[in-house]
């Protein structure tokens, strides 16, 4: 099977407005797929949609090459996180994962706990309410929700979003260990890119409703190709002076930065170029591009919150 997930110009509408526009987005099967997108751009709703928790204004998506009656038996294969997840506080984890065990018909011996080791939970105090929990403790607590019946394809919508660095690194970690080990796809989208990219194998970029671009990992590292980075007070005379040792591929990049697209291991030449020009030399380095960098890019430089 080629996709797990394929959208057919899935629309929303709500009133006059397209929250989703005609989206053709294409999920590989044992991938982590990061979408991006600005907070209204539509993400939740595309989620929500192929969650099976609204119904699509027009166009249409198979799951697991599956579509109409029989893609809405596959919707069993789906866990979920969107938003804040379902969950009694002042229950325990495990009591948590129990009832939602026995919504879906599992009584298998162990299975809960082996959920909770999944997730990192499984030295918790049982009998301590989830609503005491950390908001780190509580997300893994959706995860594991949404890991209830072994999925193929959980749906994580901003999972580090209000997390400290070390819930983030967990949350990332964990995610990883799901592809890698349990072999299931992933769907998320995060404002924190520079994450996102720690783990994603490929990303959709959304804006106003539309999807711009699809691209692997791979792709974005190809398009995000490294450049030689100078800051200095006089740009003009820094080109100049690279221009006088050999080098061609270069361009300003606003009123102090100079970008080289050649020669990445010749620093210290281009460096002393500079010195000797009379420019000053605040800072010179390899810069590859990050995917935030290449986000604001495609969207014309609108700022990501």
């Amino acid at each position: 099977m080629d996709y797990i997930l394929e959208t057919d110009k899935l629309t929303k509408i709500y009133g006059s407005k397209a929250a989703v526009n005609e989206v053709d987005m294409h999920i590989r099967e044992g991938q982590i797929y990061g979408l991006i997108g600005r907070n209204g751009a539509g993400k939740t709703t595309i989620m929500r949609m192929i969650s099976g928790l609204s119904t699509p204004t027009k166009g249409d998506y198979t799951l697991f090459g599956k579509s109409g009656y029989e893609k809405g038996k596959m919707l069993k294969n789906v866990g979920v996180l969107i938003e804040s997840p379902g969950i009694y506080p002042r229950l325990s984890a495990y009591e948590n994962l129990k009832i939602k065990c026995i919504a879906r018909g599992i009584s298998a011996k162990g299975y809960v706990e082996d959920l909770l080791k999944t997730v990192g939970l499984s030295d918790v105090d049982p009998k301590k309410g989830v609503g005491s929990y950390s908001l780190g403790m509580r997300q893994r607590v959706g995860i594991a929700l949404a890991l209830v019946g072994d999925p193929k394809l959980i749906v994580l919508d901003e999972p580090i979003n209000g997390l400290d660095p070390q819930g983030i690194a967990d949350i990332r970690e964990m995610v990883v260990r799901l592809r890698d080990e349990k072999g299931i796809t992933v769907m998320l989208s995060s404002h924190i890119l520079d994450e996102l990219a720690k783990v994603a194998d490929a990303y959709g970029i959304i804006n106003e409703g539309t999807l711009l671009e699809e691209f692997t990992a791979e792709e974005l590292r190809r398009r995000t190709s490294e450049y030689v980075r100078i800051r200095t007070n006089d740009t003009a005379a820094a080109l100049a002076a690279l221009k006088k040792i050999g080098i061609e591929k270069a361009e300003t990049d606003g009123d102090t930065v100079v970008r080289v697209a050649e020669q990445l291991d010749n620093t210290a030449a281009m460096a002393k170029a500079v010195v000797e020009a009379g420019a000053e030399l605040r800072e010179i380095h390899v810069h590859n591009a990050t995917l935030e960098e290449y986000y604001l890019g495609v969207t014309g430089g609108e700022k990501h919150e």
